[in-house]
């Protein structure tokens, strides 16, 4: 073989295996390329026969080559399986965090959108004056029904009262309206005393009533469900003249979604003299100082005499129940899921363990910042979601809607609360990755005398998980065992720290 040639082959052996350490990752490359160019060397050496070179040898050395190249992509397989098999984002602190972020921002934009939600989201929306009680039968069973005759709410109003200085009537009924926009309507009638939401507090949009302080204008009040559907939501809607009955009144102003908390789905209130109202329905009564002092409980009984000098059973109900807002009920359920958690799982982290190889002060503290991290983000969830479960169908306020709120609040409080308990115990304390690949170990004949449970790793190669098959006295909660460096060959293919 001539010279040159030799040189030419020569190059594109080299160039053969300086293609292949490509393929090979960046922290093997030059010790794969020394090895191959020592190895093509002693190929060379004992293939060659005399000193010239001959075809013969160049064909076994371009051979020697291509098992390089084979070596280099096996090299690269090796390289992506073990990056697939390495702990990545997946079972990652941060994989935990982001799907408990997603659905923080799922229930809350539920709630944002929802008019229900977002009327029943907002406590100054239905906040009542102080020292208001709705009075009726003491054998009513149900406060949604009409108790109190209009007749005797004329005569306490008329009376000089001890415990009282304001009262407020209105009954419920459906009437047909004529709008002028969309036609006849079928909607549900309160028909009211002038003062009812002047003594309630009240807010009242687009109202110009600004001089009226103590309830003297009569007109419509329209609710906000009304005023969208049926009047386009038309902000000049004050003044217009709606026909509710067999009379036409003027609208004086619209009610916010959810500021009416008494008995009763109404639609629109009908605000108008005492003179003109009529038959059965409910009192709202304002307590004076000597009143709210015997106002010790939200249930208060009330007796009052007749005409016949007869003694009437009457109860005072306190709005304390129908005012506290979602929020109330959300932190009571949340007291009672605290009380319960014990009694479906244990509240302990399984950091017993009797090994030298402690994590640092700084890894403990990110464990402690995570768990604060996951129940900060699972206890708002769960108080937009119960609210978006029980408010989405609804605009008003609801008995019905509350207690779907304390079930749902309750049940996912208490659950999501174990799920990050046991998540928790179920995390490398080094670099808070879910541990794996579980492993029985021991019999279970041998409980007393060895260890018998499940053994699971941390993919880092930080820790062993050993938790007991049947507590003992001697083994009786899960224990981290940490690995020292000597272990680290077994994970080489693992970056984590």
């Amino acid at each position: 073989m001539k010279p040159l040639t030799g040189w030419i082959c020569s190059k594109l052996e080299y160039a053969i295996l300086r293609c292949a350490s490509l393929l090979v990752p960046r922290e093997q490359r030059g010790e794969w390329l020394r090895e191959w160019r020592a190895e093509m060397w002693h190929a060379r050496e004992a293939m060659q026969i005399g000193p010239e070179r001959t075809w013969r040898t160049e064909a076994g050395i371009f051979n020697f080559c291509g098992g390089a190249a084979n070596d280099a992509f096996t090299l690269r397989r090796l390289a992506w399986e073990a990056a697939d098999a390495h702990p990545g984002f997946h079972g990652s602190a941060a994989e935990c965090l982001l799907v408990l972020s997603l659905l923080f921002g799922v229930s809350y934009s539920l709630s944002r959108v929802l008019p229900g939600v977002r009327a029943e989201s907002h406590p100054t929306l239905y906040k009542v004056n102080p020292n208001l009680i709705m009075i009726q039968n003491a054998f009513a069973s149900d406060d949604s029904l009409a108790t109190i005759p209009l007749d005797k709410y004329r005569s306490w109003k008329s009376w000089r009262q001890r415990y009282f200085d304001g009262f407020a009537f209105y009954r419920i009924a459906k009437e047909t309206a004529a709008t002028g926009v969309t036609g006849t309507r079928r909607w549900k009638v309160a028909h009211a005393s002038l003062n009812l939401f002047w003594i309630l507090g009240l807010p009242i949009r687009f109202s110009t009533m600004t001089g009226d302080d103590t309830g003297r204008t009569p007109g419509v009040i329209l609710g906000e469900g009304v005023w969208r559907k049926d009047f386009g939501g038309d902000p000049h809607i004050v003044g217009r003249m709606v026909r509710v009955g067999n009379r036409s009144s003027r609208v004086i102003g619209v009610a916010p979604a959810g500021t009416w908390r008494l008995p009763g789905d109404v639609d629109v209130w009908l605000l108008e003299p005492d003179a003109e109202n009529r038959g059965v329905g409910f009192v709202i009564a304002h307590l004076t100082s000597l009143g709210e002092t015997l106002m010790s409980s939200t249930r208060v009984e009330i007796t009052d005499s007749t005409s016949d000098d007869a003694q009437e059973e009457l109860c005072g109900v306190s709005f304390a129940a129908r005012t506290k807002g979602p929020w109330g009920f959300y932190k009571f359920t949340m007291l009672l899921a605290l009380l319960a958690l014990p009694a479906i799982t244990s509240v302990s982290l399984g950091e017993n363990n009797f090994c030298s190889y402690m994590p640092s002060w700084s890894n403990r503290l990110c464990r402690w910042i995570f768990l604060i991290a996951k129940v900060g983000l699972l206890l708002p969830s769960v108080y937009y979601l119960s609210l978006d479960v029980a408010y989405w169908h609804t605009m008003t306020y609801s008995i019905r809607a509350q207690y779907v709120q304390l079930i749902v609040s309750f049940v996912m409080g208490l659950f999501g609360l174990r799920w990050v308990l046991l998540d928790q115990r179920n995390r490398c304390p080094v670099c808070l990755r879910r541990v794996t690949h579980p492993a029985q170990v021991g019999l279970a004949g041998r409980t007393f005398l060895a260890w018998n449970g499940t053994e699971l790793m941390c993919a880092g190669g930080h820790t062993l998980l050993h938790v007991p098959a049947l507590p003992t006295s001697w083994f009786e909660t899960q224990r981290w065992l940490y690995l020292d460096t000597s272990w680290k060959f077994l994970f080489a293919s693992s970056s984590a720290g």
